[in-house]
């Protein structure tokens, strides 16, 4: 099987995000079963509130752009996302939109999102885990023609998830997360064996 190239980003940029926590996980997780692995943040990539007229008028903001180019070079995203009133957090959907925008790049013809692979991880304060903002994040990437793999681990109760050491305290969680990302690998590296020239 080829190797899989997975970009891991958390939906919320506030320093000590228990969705950044998470994608730290993920992260180690991922590159430990032997994926390639790119982690970025966010706050790396800022962008405008979508806005059709803006595009219109100023086009495509490069940062759009160049996040397009970024989820093109990988097979499959993975996506931890917190929840702020029972939904998606507004930078992950503004996000979504801008990059949906983004159909060619220097001439070429670019699909962001169509064909590839993702897996969501949500995290909240309370008991449900950001279990509503996942299920809304799954409609949206399916509608763009993402393959969204079944398994997702949602992490209750933020506060007291992690260890000192920033690994989760439950051992659930631990196999949930090695069973996200082990499931993730197979079907991105799957993709990029029916993707080789």
């Amino acid at each position: 099987m080829v190797t899989p190239k997975i970009l891991v980003f958390a939906g919320s940029i506030r320093t000590g995000a228990y969705s950044g926590r998470t994608a730290d996980i993920a992260q180690a997780e991922l590159a430990r079963l032997g994926a390639e692995v790119t982690r970025i943040s966010l706050a790396e990539y800022p962008l405008p509130i979508m806005d059709q007229d803006l595009e219109q008028e100023q086009g495509i903001p490069d940062n759009a752009v160049k996040l397009a180019r970024l989820f093109a070079a990988h097979d499959a995203l993975l996506i931890c996302t917190p929840e702020y009133n029972g939904s998606i957090p507004p930078l992950v959907k503004n996000t979504i939109d801008w990059v949906s925008r983004v159909h060619r790049d220097g001439g070429k013809a670019i699909r962001p999102y169509a064909g590839r692979v993702a897996g969501i991880c949500s995290s909240s304060e309370g008991h449900f885990a950001g279990i509503r903002s996942a299920n809304h994040l799954r409609a949206v990437l399916s509608h763009i023609q993402m393959e969204v793999i079944a398994p997702q681990l949602s992490v209750p109760n933020g506060p007291e998830a992690f260890d000192e050491g920033g690994g989760f305290v439950s051992d659930k969680l631990r196999k949930g997360m090695a069973r996200l990302c082990r499931t993730l690998i197979e079907h991105a590296g799957l993709l990029s064996t029916r993707t080789e020239p």
